[in-house]
């Protein structure tokens, strides 16, 4: 299956929900007006863009039209593409590797599928030719460390991990000595998912954020955030307190296969000007999908 079919057959759910709503829209289309722009922003609202990036994206439309005097339904849906795919260009779409090792942090709340996309990342590095290796620095939630240990053995991924409750910091600390040893050109870092106890979350994290600094200062290094798409609007709140906590610089978003949200990609993107880097469309390791905004775009609408 091609990369574009794949997106399409994952997005199945958003695409009948927009559909359902949007596509009423264009296809009872008899010209702009009012009535038209205010059903526009209505159906994106319920497409779960919310309500911010929905109201954004008509008066970015409203202009468009007028500017470029655009009046057939066709000609305003491709306007309004457009206008969404520039929405979701917010910085560049692809992990930074330029160092040896790189590091990413992989940060979200538990249940999201953190540890999950951490192993279908280092089954497609590993793939590339890339030497991966996990930390398992989650060593809070009982027995986190056994599920990415699983993950290596399938990825063929080197791991680090120490017993439940061990300091994460220290868990860290240890996968960086190892991967310079072994020469590793990626480590992937699991932590807790605790937003409920935000003091402990933030120390956690600055405490893996210095020593990550601390032991490889010239090293590429990303705060990946993972977020369930099946949340919508919950998993915007949800990143922006990630935001405000841990300086997130890239976004994947898993489980958009199982559910009519995934329209929430756009509202992340624009509210808090993170690229969405990957996106869940299934089980498999090559499901987690590198991110293109005009075939995301394209497969909704």
């Amino acid at each position: 299956m091609g990369f574009f079919e794949k997106i399409k057959n994952g997005l199945k759910k958003t695409k009948e929900a927009i559909s359902s709503t949007l596509g009423g829209v264009f296809s009872g289309f008899s010209g702009v007006s009012d009535e038209f722009y205010d059903e526009l922003e209505e159906s994106m609202i319920l497409a779960d863009l919310g309500v911010d990036t929905s109201v954004k994206a008509v008066e970015l439309l409203r202009q468009r039209v007028r500017e470029q005097k655009l009046k057939e339904a066709q000609e305003v849906q491709d306007a309004l593409k457009d206008i969404l795919v520039e929405m979701l260009n917010v910085g560049d779409t692809e992990l930074k590797m330029t160092t040896k090792p790189t590091v990413v942090l992989v940060i979200g709340v538990n249940g999201v599928g953190k540890t999950t996309t951490i192993g279908k990342l280092a089954t497609n590095y590993v793939r590339q030719g890339k030497k991966v290796l996990l930390c398992a620095g989650d060593t809070f939630r009982a027995a986190a460390a056994d599920q990415l240990e699983i993950w290596a053995g399938r990825a063929h991924a080197e791991i680090v991990r120490q017993h439940e409750g061990a300091d994460p910091a220290a868990v860290v600390y240890d996968g960086i000595q190892a991967a310079k040893a072994r020469g590793t050109d990626l480590i992937l870092i699991d932590t807790a998912g605790r937003l409920h106890n935000k003091a402990n979350l933030m120390n956690e994290l600055g405490k893996i954020s210095r020593i990550v600094d601390r032991e490889l200062p010239d090293a590429d290094k990303e705060v990946l955030l993972v977020l369930d798409g099946t949340t919508g609007q919950n998993g915007l709140m949800q990143a922006k307190e990630f935001k405000q906590i841990a300086g997130v610089t890239a976004i994947a978003l898993t489980k958009l296969d199982g559910t009519a949200k995934g329209g929430i990609v756009i509202a992340v993107a624009d509210a808090l000007q993170i690229p969405v880097k990957f996106i869940g469309v299934g089980e498999q390791p090559d499901d987690l999908m590198p991110f293109d905004a005009r075939a995301f775009v394209d497969a909704l609408l």
